[in-house]
Formats: structure tokens, C-alpha cells, sequence
């Protein structure tokens, strides 16, 4: 049943969809703005007002300098993004907005892991490490780090194989994506 002292029933799907605090509604948008000071504090603070949660944002540069390239994954479930993205371009410096569909897209993530591990573990970390096709990046008596690139799924799956190890630190990018094909964003 849904709401206390209502008939609603609830849809399984949508029980599993939001678990995590997760709706499963996940929108990637990518953004062209002008390279500019405070465009991105206007952007985000256009989220913040309408109630979005900003999930992951990247921002960095295009092939022309005066140009940068948002990329931010918002849950769209409680809000409707198409509102967003219409005032997102009355933004004067924002010159394109794409939602990315997951099967049209290519999205990517970077993690870096620092992981304990003596001699005892290591070899486990790094066999961990080849099966996930990361890269050990640096190393000491009593820690590896480790970076590994891949779709959300594929970070959060090495995080959890590692951190029984003894996850010492951990730092992640945040998606960026790209249509796939000859369309641009």
C-alpha cells in the first residue's frame, strides 16, 4: 500500500527504483556555456533553486577556449527537467543543453582508490585491479593507489570488492559524456 490511510498501491518496480535515495530517473545534461567567471555558480544555483539535487558535475574545456562543457547527472524523477532546461537557455551564457540518453551516450567516470595493503594483500588488490583493467598509480609498503575508469556501476563494484581490504581514501570525478555517433552536443 502507499501513504498511510490511502488505497494507493505501489508499483515493485518503483519500490526498486528509489532505492538508495536513487529514482531511477537519472538524466545526464550537457552543457556548452561560454568560458566565462560565475557561469557555473548560475547554473548550479538554477538546480539548487528548482530543488535539484546536482548528483555528479564536470566542467571543463572544448576544443575552442572560449567554450566549456557541463556535464551533470541530476535525478529528475521529483522535478521535471524540461523545465530546467528551458530556463537553463534563457541563461545568457549557456549556448546548448542536450539530455543524454543512456543507450545514445557514452558516460565515464575516473576514481582513484588508496587502498592498505601489505604483503599479505597486495597481490589480492592487484589481481582485483587487473580483473577491473585498472591501473596502479602508486605504491608503498602500506598502500597501492589505484585509478579506475568506467560507468558508475563499475567504480561502486571495485569499491566494494576493495574495501574490506581497507579503503584509506577514495576521490571520483563525476560522469562526462558524449553522444555516441556522429551527433555533438
Amino acid at each position: 500500500m502507499g501513504e498511510p490511510g490511502t488505497s494507493e498501491v505501489l508499483n515493485l518496480a518503483d519500490l526498486e527504483a528509489t532505492v538508495g535515495g536513487r529514482t531511477g530517473r537519472r538524466h545526464i545534461l550537457s552543457i556548452l556555456v561560454e568560458n566565462r567567471p560565475g557561469v557555473l555558480a548560475r547554473v548550479s544555483g538554477l538546480f539548487s533553486r528548482r530543488g535539484f539535487n546536482i548528483e555528479t558535475l564536470a566542467v571543463g574545456p572544448t576544443d575552442d577556449p572560449r567554450i566549456s562543457r557541463m556535464t551533470l547527472t541530476v535525478d529528475g524523477a521529483n522535478h521535471p527537467i524540461d523545465q530546467v532546461q528551458k530556463q537553463l537557455h534563457k541563461l545568457v551564457n549557456v549556448i546548448k543543453i542536450r539530455d543524454l540518453e543512456p543507450r545514445d551516450s557514452i558516460a565515464r567516470e575516473l576514481a582513484l582508490f588508496k587502498i592498505s595493503s601489505d604483503a599479505d594483500s597486495r597481490a589480492e588488490v592487484l589481481q582485483f585491479t587487473d580483473i577491473f583493467r585498472g591501473k596502479v598509480v602508486d605504491a608503498s609498503k602500506r598502500s597501492v593507489t589505484v585509478e579506475i575508469t568506467g560507468t558508475d556501476d563499475k567504480i561502486e563494484a571495485f569499491e566494494s570488492l576493495i574495501r574490506p581490504f581497507g579503503l584509506i581514501e577514495m576521490v571520483r570525478t563525476g560522469e562526462i559524456a558524449v553522444s555516441r555517433g556522429r551527433g555533438t552536443t
